[in-house]
């Protein structure tokens, strides 16, 4: 990355090398929100590329983190933190991802710029994502998860707390769209599950090939799947028909969605574009999912460049009509299956003294008696994105 540039030019010039998709949605907001948002998406980029480096033990992950909330905080020194975790990375990490670590302390200038309302939803989505995160990459493995309710916890970490993150941050920005805050702050966590559920369907084998499995066995055990032993070449219609349940369920989760977006004033079309855009994108992934049921890898299931341009088209002609809006997304999504949702929950840290311990000394075992999860030691600290 160019060194002369501001430290705001330098989230805009990283930011497309290290999200295709961000790249293009997150321009569309305002500029104030452009900037807050496009630091708040690449420091839970830090906090992902410091949990997905293998070459770190768990104790020595967690303990990082808790450094990197510090900072994020304005506490500590956040070019020595970024010296340390930079000298650890391995050759696994992208040299992209790796820049970012280099110049963390330039995000972190931008951060402290933002104002105050702006910080303090970034630096909770940030405490939430460094304390949930690690923990059910520990306890993942090839096994999968127990529970729905565990995936809906796993999303709420590692997705939900950004959906939140951004209602405060556009309440926070319009007193118009304040007014909404509580049906937008109803179907938040709902919204970022939806497009986090997408992501986990469509990398299910390249999570697999790195020793993580985010699928709930409580929906692939009446089907007769061990999701231990499964492979692209064992994979048959039990398979098939769990997956069908989920996208059922991620398709729910992406209507609340919508219902989000439209909640969110026809006037502000740069924060519409900015939602309707990544609906748009993953409706018509799960479309590529559920009609080829033996895909083996996510490129299979990948949707086209054409596809990204005529959702951006129409979704930009749509823009401010509600009903518009909804008649497309029907067509998108017409014939994917649809399951009921419970209500969203909001999990938070078990015991207030889980912050206030250093990481190190809050070992796999006790999260996974506090949350239910099984002790299960990380095999792989490979994840679905954020």
């Amino acid at each position: 990355m160019d060194s002369g540039i501001t430290d705001e030019g330098y989230q805009d010039q990283i930011l497309p090398h290290v999200s295709r998709t961000f790249a293009l949605t997150i321009p569309q907001l305002p500029p104030r929100l452009k900037a807050a948002v496009t630091n708040a998406y690449l420091l839970c980029r830090i906090a992902d590329t410091i949990e997905d480096e293998p070459a770190l033990s768990p104790a020595d992950t967690l303990a990082l983190l808790e450094g990197f909330k510090a900072v994020v905080a304005g506490r500590g020194d956040a070019a020595a933190l970024a010296a340390d975790v930079e000298k650890r990375l391995s050759s696994r990490t992208l040299a992209t991802e790796r820049d970012l670590i280099v110049n963390m302390a330039r995000v972190l200038n931008v951060t402290a710029s933002l104002s105050p309302p702006q910080r303090s939803a970034i630096q909770r989505c940030v405490d939430l994502m460094c304390y949930g995160m690690p923990r059910f990459q520990s306890a993942t493995s090839l096994e999968g998860l127990s529970r729905r309710t565990d995936l809906d916890e796993y999303c709420y970490y590692v997705a939900g707390v950004v959906g939140d993150m951004l209602t405060e941050l556009f309440c926070e920005y319009s007193p118009d769209i304040a007014k909404n805050r509580a049906q937008l702050s109803r179907l938040a966590v709902s919204f970022a599950q939806g497009l986090q559920m997408t992501n986990i369907l469509k990398d299910v084998w390249e999570d697999r090939s790195r020793g993580a499995c985010w699928l709930p066995r409580e929906v692939f055990t009446p089907h007769h799947v061990d999701l231990g032993g499964l492979s692209p070449e064992t994979a048959g219609p039990g398979f098939d028909a769990g997956m069908s349940e989920l996208i059922g369920v991620a398709h729910a989760h992406l209507r609340n969605a919508l219902d989000y977006t439209l909640f969110i004033p026809a006037a502000e079309t740069g924060i519409r574009r900015f939602c309707l855009w990544a609906i748009g994108l993953a409706v018509l992934t799960l479309q590529k999912i559920h009609n080829n049921p033996g895909f083996t890898a996510g490129s299979q299931v990948k949707i086209s460049r054409s596809a990204v341009s005529w959702t951006r088209f129409f979704a930009n002609l749509a823009v401010r009509n509600d009903w518009l809006l909804r008649r497309l997304f029907a067509r998108a999504a017409r014939g994917l299956p649809l399951a009921g949702l419970s209500e969203v929950r909001r999990p938070q840290p078990a015991r207030a003294d889980l912050e206030a311990r250093p990481a190190e000394a809050r070992p796999i075992e006790e999260f996974a008696a506090v949350h239910g999860a099984e002790p299960v030691r990380r095999r792989s600290y490979g994840s679905s994105g954020t």
